[in-house]
Order: C-alpha cells, then structure tokens, then sequence
C-alpha cells in the first residue's frame, strides 16, 4: 500500500478495508523456519524473526537480502498480496550478531564499564548500519535491565547496577539506531534484572516504589526518544506473570506513560499464563500485547485469537488497538515508503564488518577494561619481551564474544566468528610472544612474563555457566508453575575455581615457574576470583569483549590507558545476595585503578589509583 496522506489516514483507511483474519494475521510475529514467504502472504502476517542461530544460505548480508526480498514480494506483489510489508526482527544486541562477518562489540556489561553514552551511540550506529545491510528492520534491543543478583545468567546484557545509566544509555541508543532507519525495542517490561536468587524469568518481589525507582525509570528517556517497540519481560512482579499484567502493560506503559508504540511478547512469552493456549492468548491480547512471537505455533494462535473476538472474549476494540500501533509503527519507520530489500540504498552494503566498524567496536573494547589489582610495575607489557600467553580464552573468539554471537547460547572456537582473538592481538605487537594453553612450557629462563586469560565459556539466559541439572529441573518447573517460588540456591557457586579449576592450575603452574602472571578475565559478569587474584601481578576484567581483541592488546602494551570502571559491585564471596544487599564486596561498584600518560610514547607506568561510584 503506497504511503500517501497522513499517517491517520493510512492507518484508518488500512484498517476499514481489513478482514477480523487480516488484523490478527497483523498481530502475529512467526519465525522464518516455520513460515515461508508465502505463508506470510496466506496468513497476513504482521512480523517474521529470526531466532538465535536462524539464518538463511551461508548467512552472509546478501543472504540475509534475499530472505527478506522474498518475504516483501509476498506482502506486496500480486492482486491478492495483503499490500502492507512484513517487518522482520532480529536480536542484535553487541552488533549484527547473527550474521557471519559481522562486527561484534563487548555486550552491554562492557559499555557500562566505559560509562559512555558517546561510546553507545557510536555502537548503536554501526549495529544498524550492519542490519540495513541486511535488509532487516527492527532490532530488539537495546536492553534496560538493572541487575540486582550476579547469579542471573542475563547479568551482560545489563549495563551494571545503576538506574541512571541504563536511562542514559537507552536513550543514546534508541536515538542513534532509528535515526539510522532501524526501529528500536526496549526490554524487557519490568524488572527482569531483580528476580530472587538472580532466577531468570523469575518473580521480581518489590513495592512499586523500588520497582519504579530501580526498573521503570530507565524506561522514561527511551521512550521520550520514540522507541518504536517495548517488549515485555518473562519476570513475574509479586507473583503475577508480567506477559498478563494489564497493570503494567496498559494502565502504565500505555495510558499513563503514553506509549503509541507496539508491545510485543517475548519468545512464546503467552505460554506461561495458563496450561491451556487458548485462555493463555485472551489473558495476553486483554493485558495489552499488541504483537505475539510465536515462532512455531502461529496457526494455532491466530485460530485462537480469531475465535475469542466471535465469541467476545477478546474485545474487537482491543485488536483495533493492536492493529493500529502495528500500522503506526511501519508508517513511522519509514517501512511504507522504502523500495523492497534488494534495492535498498544500504542492502548488502561493502562497510558491513568493515575496518572503520570495527575500529569503533575496539575503542569500546579499550575503554571497557577495569584494572583491578597490579604489582610489581608488570605493565605495561612490551614488545620486546619474551610474553607466554595461556588460558583457555586466550585464542577463542566463540569464548570472547559470548552468548548471542552467530547462535542463541553463542559459539566456541575460531572457526565461525570473523575477529581477532587476544593471542593474535598480542602476537601481532610482540614478536617474542609464544602460545602454551597449558602454561606446561613457562620457564623463568625463556618467559618475562605471562598473560593468562581465563573465564566463563559463552552462554545466554538461564543462570549461564554456573547451572546445573537441579537449577534447570527448579527452573523448568516453577515457570510451568506460572509462578518462581522462592528457592534455595541449589549449590550455584560464582567461583570460578569451581566452575573451572583449570584456570586456576594454569596460573599455579605459571607461578611456580617463576613467571610474574598479568591475568585477563573474560567474563559476563563478576566472579568470585580471590586465589586467581592473589596468584597474579596484575588482573583485569575484560567481560565479553567481542571480536576485537586487538582493543585488549592495545591497552596492555600501554596504547591507551585503563579507563573501565565497575559498572557493579564484586563479590568476595559466592553468595546468593543481590549488588545492593549486606555481603562482602572485593571491590565496589566504581573501583577502577587507572594509567597516566607521562609521555607521548605511551602509558609509562600503571598508578594505584581506584575511583569509586558517588
């Protein structure tokens, strides 16, 4: 359908000429497995996704394009074509994560280590110039999570532990994404980053007032700014499922904040507020939810819907609503206006995962590096010494980036991922350096010094790489329950000498070798790492830094300064308390020590300078 008039106009002329089956197809958001284009055609469907790990071909850009051109033919070529466009929706959350080549930046946890919004913004334009390149038009993202308990398995996708920054940087990032033409989603709708025990898609137990200090207020910049989607969160706040609660979704989001923009579910998100579907999707579409993913059981929610507005379950009105903001949305986007994917000004464009992207993804990895301890004047390292580097995360761009990089619970090893790992970063400026996983080889009398990386293996949602099989069956259970019960930890340890006794050894090994050890820890989150700490001279928290390594090298030699500061506090201990509660700290949130430049030549000497959070 042409974009002429006014968006009034469009929206109520599209509307009247639309079938109860064409608003609800409206309403309906599948995943490109289970809905070929011409499914989309048959069903009208208002959105397509592609989950973590979907991608079409060899997922390159013109892959992607090809994708999406069919999905547009569909919609609006032929007499009998539905004559709106379909928009599609990714999660690129540290990047165009999920296509092949793509420049991938340190998750969110690392931005908030930067404390940039600059940083953020410069992010966000890259990410949506890389998923125009793709044809693609809406990005679920960014994330305003405020963590509260390090055991959540979500915890990088936060910025830290502070209301504020998350408000600062949602906005930046909102602004610079749709100003580059790529609709924006803030999520997830509300206090997803509270649940007891850090349990994911648990209960959030607050009054309103510290839910709306803590997790609603970051919201309120963001949507000032225009964001065109909110999503709503798996979390339940005091025991009733946030995908149900017309409370926060209607009364709140949508009449006392005045949101025009879609409310969309999560991942089969309607599932858990009822065992029977069909009453699920009347609780969702009555809360507010203007748009449903469901990925593989669209059919049978359309059927449901369709069958609730005969019977009057489902208020027509309320799909009206639903639809409008769906309409809305791609006028305001420019959706309406733009010429099909394939001949889109940036489809498959040459700067996807260009150098001049990725030299801003390796700033935001030299500005998000927190030194927490240094001795003996160990850095800056040099070119001419003789550098062993070890550890499992040393060469491992799937381990470097993290979760949600090519696949949902992301990759391990080199094969997948275009990037530089920190071993080839190192190599690359110092000729003497040699690579030992191990660290079997350290000798006194052929090494100066070791730079171990150790940490996490990549992983997204649940409780990350601390889970268990109890912690999986407790977690499947209770969100059957509809409800999280509260619950023991179950044994969850944030030690890494549990999670992971190897790094350890690593180090001991190095040590009694009589090699000094700069530790670099690759991480989505704090751990519990006092042995690993006291064994080394120097320790730094790289979280996941994407795929530039070279960003870690650069400060290491002495490049660029130490800038990172805590975005959380970190624990001494593993406890199952929140940032905010009475447990032992190592360091608070804002601890950082920092470099000075005393030449041009580069950073001279490390100073023990720790900066702390007002």
């Amino acid at each position: 359908m042409p974009a002429s008039g006014s968006e009034q106009d469009f929206v109520e002329r599209t509307l009247a000429a639309m079938s109860l089956a064409d608003k609800v197809g409206q309403m309906t958001m599948a995943e490109r497995m289970w809905a070929t284009p011409q499914d989309a055609r048959a069903y009208r469907l208002g959105a397509v996704l592609s989950g973590g790990g979907s991608h079409p071909g060899d997922n390159t850009p013109a892959d992607w394009v090809a994708m999406n051109d069919a999905y547009w033919a569909a919609m609006m070529e032929g007499d009998d074509a539905p004559g709106v466009p379909i928009l599609f929706g990714i999660d690129a959350v540290h990047g165009h994560n999920n296509v092949r080549g793509a420049t991938i930046f340190p998750h969110n946890i690392g931005f908030g280590a930067a404390d940039s919004e600059e940083l953020v913004e410069s992010m966000a334009r890259v990410t949506a110039r890389e998923i125009l390149a793709s044809g693609v038009e809406w990005n679920f993202a960014p994330t305003l999570a405020v963590v509260q308990n390090c055991q959540w398995g979500r915890t990088y996708e936060s910025y830290g532990d502070s209301p504020e920054r998350a408000a600062r940087f949602g906005e930046a990032y909102v602004r610079a994404l749709q100003a580059e033409g790529v609709m924006g989603c803030a999520k997830h709708w509300v206090g997803d980053g509270a649940t007891l025990h850090g349990i994911d898609q648990g209960d959030t137990r607050l009054s309103w007032a510290d839910l709306e200090a803590t997790h609603v207020a970051p919201y309120y910049p963001a949507l000032q700014a225009g964001v065109a989607s909110v999503m709503v969160s798996f979390n339940s706040w005091n025991g009733t499922k946030c995908h149900g609660h017309r409370h926060l979704i209607t009364e709140l989001l949508k009449e006392q904040l005045g949101f025009e923009g879609i409310v969309v579910s999560d991942w089969d998100g309607i599932n858990y507020l009822d065992e029977d579907f069909d009453t699920a999707v009347a609780l969702g579409v009555n809360a507010g939810l203007d748009m449903f993913m469901v990925p593989e059981n669209w059919r049978a929610f359309i059927e449901s819907l369709v069958a609730h507005v005969r019977s009057g379950r489902v208020d027509v009105q309320r799909v009206d609503d639903a639809v409008c903001r769906v309409l809305r949305a791609k006028w305001r986007s420019g959706l309406l206006a733009a010429p099909r994917p394939a001949e889109r000004r940036l489809s498959d464009c040459a700067s996807f995962g260009s150098a001049a992207h990725r030299d801003v993804a390796r700033e935001a990895v030299r500005r998000s590096l927190v030194l927490l301890k240094h001795e003996s004047d160990v850095l800056p390292l040099r070119p001419e010494q003789r550098i062993l580097v070890a550890g499992r995360n040393a060469h491992n761009l799937g381990h470097q980036c993290g979760g949600w990089t090519l696949s949902w619970q992301g990759e391990s090893g080199n094969d997948t991922i275009v990037g530089t790992s920190i071993w080839e970063a190192v190599r690359a400026v110092s000729e003497g350096a040699v690579y030992d996983e191990s660290g079997a080889s350290a000798s006194a009398a052929e090494h100066d010094v070791a730079l171990v990386v150790i940490g996490e293996r990549p992983y997204a949602e649940g409780f990350g790489d601390i889970r268990s099989g109890d912690d999986l069956l407790v977690q499947a259970g209770s969100m059957i329950d509809g409800l999280m019960n509260p619950l023991e930890p179950y044994g969850r340890s944030l030690e890494l000498k549990n999670l992971h006794p190897e790094d350890a050894e690593t180090i001991r090994r190095i040590r009694d070798a009589g090699v000094p050890v700069v530790t670099v820890l690759v991480s989505g989150r704090p751990l519990v790492v006092n042995d690993e700490l006291a064994s080394s001279e120097a320790f730094v928290a790289a979280w996941l830094p994407g795929s530039e390594g070279a960003g870690v090298a650069d400060v290491l030699f002495g490049d660029a300064p130490f800038e990172g500061r805590l975005p959380l506090s970190w624990p001494a201990q593993s406890v199952d308390s929140g940032v905010g509660s009475e447990y032992d700290m190592l360091f608070e949130a804002g601890y950082g020590l920092t470099t000075r430049k005393i030449s041009s030549s580069g950073i001279d000497n490390v100073v023990g300078v720790a900066y702390k959070s007002a």
